[in-house]
């Protein structure tokens, strides 16, 4: 890789997953809050506000110095040689980048406002902020282990899954309540979706979507707010 002549991307835009669920992963539906007091509600997800804000600036300062894009694809890009050489620091900060237009970094950053505001206020900041970096860290270990040696990828769709992990862990606890039953109709049907985007979508990077999941999942499972 060089700043001249960039390899391909192994993008992996995520999909928003519509909400509310009101209380599936406890706590009270935010969507009324965002309508009527967003104050509040980012001064109750303030990860989830910072993760946004980082991530869309950084690919609006990259959008007007390409320059930028390129040295910081350099050091932060998720590329899987690299990373088993030591360069252990690329399996998180793959989520500050996405790949130059804006259908990446929306789809993904919707994906995290839709599912983040929830599990920040039912987990906390410090907890939250924890399992975005394990399920960020889960997300390229996979890509890295079932990849091409050789691949690049950048976005934060491993940890967008993470996301989607912690919503399905709450909806197999609550399966026996009509409101979880309808979670995992729902789920089930987003992850269905995503399965099969690798059949249609190249050099989906799906390895760092199921990591993601996993860990999100398995967290979710221990972690309840």
């Amino acid at each position: 890789m060089n700043g001249h002549s960039l390899p391909d991307l192994r993008s992996y835009p995520s999909y928003p997953v519509p909400d509310p669920w009101h209380r599936a992963v406890g706590g009270s539906c935010p969507a009324a809050m965002v309508a009527h007091s967003p104050q509040r509600c980012v001064s109750r997800t303030p990860v989830t506000t910072g993760i946004v804000v980082v991530t869309v600036a950084i690919h609006l300062l990259s959008w007007l110095w390409p320059p930028l894009w390129e040295q910081l694809f350099e050091i932060f890009a998720l590329a899987n040689r690299l990373v088993t050489d030591g360069q252990w620091w690329r399996m998180f900060t793959v989520t500050l980048l996405h790949s130059p237009g804006v259908m990446h970094v929306a789809f993904n950053m919707l994906a995290l406002y839709n599912l983040g505001p929830q599990v920040e206020k039912a987990l906390g900041p410090l907890r939250f902020g924890l399992l975005w970096g394990a399920c960020a860290v889960a997300g390229s270990a996979f890509s890295v282990l079932g990849g091409d040696p050789n691949a690049v990828a950048v976005g934060a769709s491993g940890a967008v899954f993470g996301l989607l992990g912690v919503w399905l862990a709450s909806a197999v606890r609550q399966r026996r309540t009509a409101l979880g039953r309808s979670l995992l109709k729902q789920l089930g049907f987003w992850l269905l979706v995503n399965a099969a985007l690798p059949l249609i979508v190249p050099n989906l990077a799906w390895e760092a979507h199921l990591g993601g999941l996993l860990a999100g999942f398995g967290l979710g499972s221990v972690w309840r707010g």
